[in-house]
């Protein structure tokens, strides 16, 4: 009887416990709550099957997720005659960081787990790779899988970056029923505040494919790739970020990302083992300065900030910079000596530059020093351009050379021939400081939308102009005598499938659109001020949004009798320089 009591007892305080916390949000009783939400994406066609799948079109329809013993839309493989082929492809619309979850139905004979292999593709040719073949790989994510799948239940795989699934159904002389497959897509729930539209479809497509480029890969961190690299490279952040500033505004990913790289990097290393990325961290700081003007945060980057100049400086001999570790531009440029050496030396004018102008924030007149002592011994030495795009908009944006005589010389050479999608952004702002804006987005147009040509719903890894003749689509079976977009080319780290079709520093377009033909830029730190200053080219018309800290600038420019009239609405803490 007293056993009985105490027992009671124990009961009701459990009660009374459940009762107090019935208001707690169940995120309190974890240790750590993700920032990331997921939403179900349905494959929106089949591209193709083989063997026995019988009514598979209803894999099309949108489910419940629920396994259920009744269900008159139940897709059944069928393996027969000791076959193991039956296999269907299936395209989900767009790219996205995912994983796939599949629904099962009750099948005869025995209610043993059923074994599958699914294969996620970036393009339709990788979902139907081999692994080790033409570079397909299972590297940072795994892509290419076995999984057992549950009589009456379901199942979910890891992550990775995809649009296509293929699954085969591995049992000879078996069926497998199942109910839904659908992706599981992750992403960061944030509002699109930034906006772009003109009388140009294509560069108003362009815009939107490179804001959801960066979208994309706003995981935990903010990474390059959701295929691969789904990592934090420091240089590969700076376009991302400037998209993060266009398109969302203040988000925390881009400080913890900032952040990882420094804590990650005991000085004297350099960020990835590249000097060039932790000159790109200085940019950042000052970038993200600019924009939000967190003092505070800043403050906590000044001890790191001073050694980091310190050491840059101390690699700067006459004038000229000797940077030692893995010395980097871009891919294309990288077997290039003399073009990496020139655009070091630019890029190391315009960190210093950068860190002199937060050191007067912080009021570091000594560090500030050091670095105004060394830009103006680099000012006297201007390194041959040879003919590299990469070098010459480096040069161009710190003034090392003249803006026209990049452009003339150089970037103008070939037009979309030589650029790529990561320096890219910068020859394009080396553009507009030549006043090259029409050609500007001729290039845009030509280069990122040849991507979207082909098929892309994200912007790639890198794209050669030399790979368009007789190039197949991502999303469609490769034609006898096509050649194989995705397989048959790249190069150093990005050789056939490895290749990255959705990363994040090729969204240069979206942040140069809005800053050059919207004209909206910051001019004062924490955002108090931005100028507003149009280039519309052929454009007849464009109009958009640029988040601030404080609210959305709109703007409106529209072409009339041979000049252009604004519409401009801000915030009224923010001040608008009409130039």
């Amino acid at each position: 009887m007293n056993s009985n009591r105490a027992i009671l007892s124990f009961l009701m305080l459990i009660f009374c416990f459940c009762e107090i916390n019935a208001q707690n949000k169940l995120s309190d009783k974890f240790n750590q709550v993700s920032p990331l939400t997921s939403a179900y994406v349905y494959p929106t066609r089949i591209v193709w099957k083989e063997g026995n799948v019988i009514h598979a079109t209803n894999l099309l329809k949108r489910g419940n997720g629920q396994a259920n013993l009744y269900n008159p839309n139940t897709v059944v493989f069928k393996n027969e005659n000791n076959q193991i082929g039956t296999s269907i492809l299936l395209d989900f619309g767009i790219q996205m960081n995912a994983s796939v979850e599949i629904i099962t139905g009750m099948w005869g004979g025995n209610n043993l787990p059923k074994n599958v292999r699914i294969r996620f593709g970036e393009s339709v040719s990788e979902a139907m790779s081999e692994i080790g073949v033409m570079g397909a790989t299972n590297d940072h994510a795994i892509r290419d899988f076995m999984m057992q799948v549950p009589w009456l239940g379901r199942n979910r795989s890891g992550e990775s970056g995809f649009r296509f699934v293929r699954i085969d159904f591995l049992e000879p002389n078996a069926e497998l029923h199942l109910r839904e497959v659908r992706a599981v897509a992750t992403f960061r729930d944030v509002p699109y505040l930034g906006s772009f539209k003109s009388s140009d479809e294509r560069l108003n497509k362009i815009w939107e494919v490179g804001a959801y480029t960066v979208h994309v890969n706003m995981q935990d961190y903010l990474w390059d790739g959701i295929k691969r690299d789904r990592l934090v490279w420091v240089g590969d952040l700076h376009p991302e970020v400037s998209t993060v500033n266009t398109v969302f505004g203040y988000n925390e990913v881009v400080p913890r990302s900032l952040d990882l790289a420094r804590e990650s990097t005991p000085l004297p290393n350099w960020m990835s083992g590249h000097s060039s990325y932790s000159m790109w961290w200085i940019i950042l700081q000052y970038d993200w300065y600019m924009n939000y003007g967190n003092l505070g945060y800043l403050k906590e980057q000044q001890p790191y900030l001073q050694g980091l100049v310190e050491q840059i400086t101390g690699k700067v001999v006459n004038g000229k910079e000797r940077m030692d570790g893995a010395r980097f531009l871009d891919w294309p440029s990288s077997e290039d000596s003399a073009a990496v050496h020139a655009g070091l030396q630019a890029l190391t004018i315009r960190s210093l530059e950068n860190a002199s102008a937060l050191f007067q924030i912080l009021g570091d007149d000594s560090s500030k020093n050091r670095c105004d002592e060394t830009v103006a011994q680099m000012r006297k030495y201007i390194p041959p351009l040879h003919h590299s795009k990469q070098a010459a908009a480096l040069m161009s944006l710190v003034g090392l050379i003249d803006a026209k005589k990049a452009y003339t010389e150089v970037l103008s050479i070939g037009g979309a021939k030589n650029f790529s999608t990561f320096y890219g952004y910068y020859m394009l702002e080396a553009m507009a400081k030549a006043g090259k804006y029409q050609e500007a987005m001729e290039i845009i147009s030509t280069y990122w939308g040849a991507m979207l040509d082909l098929g892309a719903t994200t912007f790639w890894e890198d794209f050669n102009m030399d790979w368009l003749p007789n190039a197949s689509r991502i999303d469609e079976l490769v034609p006898e005598g096509k050649s194989d977009i995705h397989a048959d080319f790249g190069a150093y780290c990005y050789k056939g499938f490895r290749h990255s079709l959705a990363h994040g520093w090729a969204s240069g377009p979206t942040a140069w659109l809005s800053e050059h033909v919207l004209g909206i830029k910051v001019a004062q730190p924490g955002g108090r001020a931005y100028t507003v200053k149009p280039h519309l080219g052929d454009l007849n018309w464009a109009e958009g949004t640029f988040p601030t800290p404080y609210g959305q600038i709109y703007v409106k420019h529209v072409k009339e009798h041979g000049r252009i009239k604004t519409v401009i609405k801000a915030p009224k803490e923010v001040k608008i320089i009409q130039t």
